[in-house]
């Protein structure tokens, strides 16, 4: 089931993505429209798999195998035998219909189409091609190779053999849980995560406790990986307000409407560990510094 898998976008979820298919024995063809952002997707992505094999998690074979599955795609058109392309673009409502609009050109109609959106609505995105049946949400959560829950969102048309065949292939093929969602800004894990995220900037804009406490609670208190803090270094801090600021226009209440800090950081070009800085300091393979 889905042996040939498209991914476009070759950011950090489009490179997890990948990752976790190549894993998963599933050969990807990778789309980015910026060259030089492709070949440093795929160094970083090497890195981590050389982070994974220090850790005695992968062996040397494992790791080529893994870079062996991974392809470069120099356009759109590139993904016409793929059974299965994952989108994982920038999350603007007018790139994504673009990118729908050629796929659905390029793909038989056989091939199911999926987008890894947070807060956007699928029927709209699905109103652009010819085959809107065939458009689905596959939203997982970073690092999608680590955690093992994903969202899978119906547009109003899409059909249940849609459904029905990515809702297999998250179980059977990627080992996940999967969890049907109707169509909803931010869904449940967005709507939710950046809500925490949300209070914690403002618990640091009222000066109740410093950035490295506020995770520290949240971390030990509740058993979080990390804290929302860093979580939204690593998720980016743009992509967080621009999920909030979607959830505000959306929703129109109030505890949706974005921290100032979050702005301030976003103007000044801190969005955490893509840029080696936000609440706290990364490297250039994203662990934390300080």
């Amino acid at each position: 089931m889905f042996r040939t898998v498209g991914v476009v976008g070759a950011g950090t979820m489009g490179r997890s993505i990948a990752e976790m298919l190549a894993v998963k024995g599933r050969d990807v063809l990778l789309v980015e429209k910026n060259g030089k952002a492709l070949d440093t997707s795929l160094e970083l992505l090497e890195a981590s798999l050389d982070r994974q094999m220090e850790r005695w998690a992968i062996t040397l074979a494992e790791k080529k195998l893994i870079l062996n599955r991974i392809h470069k795609a120099a356009s759109l058109q590139a993904l016409a035998d793929c059974d299965l392309v994952i989108e994982a673009a920038s999350e603007s409502l007018d790139i994504k219909k673009k990118i729908f609009e050629s796929l659905d050109r390029y793909l038989p109609q056989s091939a199911v189409l999926a987008s890894n959106t947070s807060t956007l609505s699928l029927t709209e995105l699905a109103g652009v091609t010819r085959h809107p049946e065939r458009v689905i949400g596959m939203h997982f959560v970073y690092p999608a190779y680590r955690i093992d829950v994903v969202e899978i969102i119906r547009g109003l048309k899409t059909s249940d053999q849609t459904f029905e065949q990515t809702k297999q292939f998250i179980e059977q093929v990627l080992d996940k849980k999967s969890i049907m969602v109707y169509e909803s800004p931010g869904y449940v894990t967005t709507r939710l995560i950046c809500l925490m995220i949300n209070e914690a900037l403002l618990l640091l804009s009222e000066g109740v406790a410093s950035a490295e406490d506020i995770d520290l609670a949240m971390r030990v208190g509740y058993q979080f990986e990390h804290g929302p803090l860093e979580m939204a270094d690593r998720f980016g801090l743009d992509a967080v307000l621009a999920a909030l600021e979607r959830m505000f226009r959306e929703y129109g209440e109030l505890k949706y409407r974005p921290s100032i800090l979050l702005k301030k950081k976003v103007r000044a070009g801190q969005l955490g560990v893509k840029t080696g800085s936000g609440f706290f300091r990364y490297n250039k393979d994203g662990e934390r510094l300080s």
